[in-house]
């Protein structure tokens, strides 16, 4: 078993090439639900969406994010009413967020319905909300503090960032199934996936049942750089990187983790690094790690497997 805690598209791609290399019931997904919110009535968890699509060959290829064949009729129509436009929810997609709200209501967990959405999309392996419980992600900014969707969105990452809130995160309860997966004495590995670290791991690992389970896991834990030659692979991390202080690069995502992680795999591009970072007492492994093909996904989930189980022998 390894478990891989994810964001979304990074981590989608990275979850998408270990699905192709291990068994389902040799991996697990523990994914990020704070930048989930409410819009237009709707209960939207963006992370969850795009790990489903992606599994699921339903993502839209050319974003990395949403279904593919998408159509945007309900869109247009919202526009011409007067409608906020600014988070756009195709046709196909909306329909997972209404039927997600519909049963959110109804009283079921997002646990639950998260499983058995995976079940109708042909996904076999668990993809595990972090909770159940609602966990808001706070940016604060030049701006003031904006929700997530806010800064990521609608102002497009623009503001300058100054810190964090996780609001909820202190005082919300994993899952039984996260537990479970974390406390699996047949658990090889924990992997953090090229995700965003501020917006995409940090939510998840601010929930204490799940920090205290990685910490006192004997499973090896390792990341995957979200940053090559200073630049992320998607999103804002260098960005906020800087405005925080932090140094861009991969040395800087690991100082980032420093107390959690035994192993970092970075990019051959920034193999100059690998003494700074060893030098945090941490075993460091350099490869390719941008993925375009499924070939690239598939490679570095077969190095990282590899990896974490050189870790193992040591």
């Amino acid at each position: 078993m390894i478990a891989v805690l994810s964001g979304g598209v990074g981590g989608a791609k990275l979850v998408l090439g270990m699905s192709e290399v291990l068994a389902p019931q040799e991996l697990a997904v523990i994914a990020n639900t704070g930048d989930d919110f409410v819009h237009l009535g709707l209960r939207i968890s963006p992370d969850l969406d795009t790990l489903m699509y992606t599994l699921s060959n339903e993502v839209n290829p050319e974003t990395g994010w949403g279904r593919k064949n998408e159509s945007w009729q309900f869109m247009a129509a919202l526009e011409a009413l007067g409608g906020e436009t600014w988070f756009r929810l195709g046709d196909r997609d909306l329909a997972t967020h209404v039927e997600r709200t519909r049963r959110l209501g109804a009283g079921e967990t997002l646990s639950a319905i998260t499983a058995d959405l995976c079940r109708r999309f042909g996904i076999g392996l668990p993809i595990l909300p972090m909770t159940d419980e609602q966990v808001r992600t706070i940016i604060h900014t030049d701006q003031g503090k904006l929700d997530f969707q806010t800064y990521f969105v609608r102002r497009q990452t623009r503001p300058v960032v100054t810190g964090f809130d996780y609001s909820g995160a202190p005082t919300a309860r994993t899952t039984a199934q996260v537990t479970e997966v974390l406390a699996d004495p047949q658990l090889e590995a924990i992997v953090l996936a090229p995700s965003n670290p501020y917006l995409s791991i940090d939510p998840v690992l601010a929930i204490p049942a799940i920090r205290r389970a990685i910490q006192a896991s004997p499973a090896p834990v390792l990341a995957v750089s979200p940053i090559v030659g200073g630049r992320a692979l998607k999103g804002p991390t260098a960005k906020i990187m800087l405005e925080l202080g932090d140094q861009p690069s991969a040395a800087g995502v690991a100082r980032h983790y420093q107390e959690l992680l035994d192993g970092f795999i970075l990019d051959t591009v920034d193999e100059n690094l690998a003494a700074e970072i060893q030098a945090m007492d941490m075993a460091v492994a350099t490869t390719q790690t941008i993925m375009q093909s499924i070939g690239d996904k598939t490679r570095l989930a077969r190095f990282t497997i590899e990896f974490a189980a050189s870790m193992r022998k040591r």
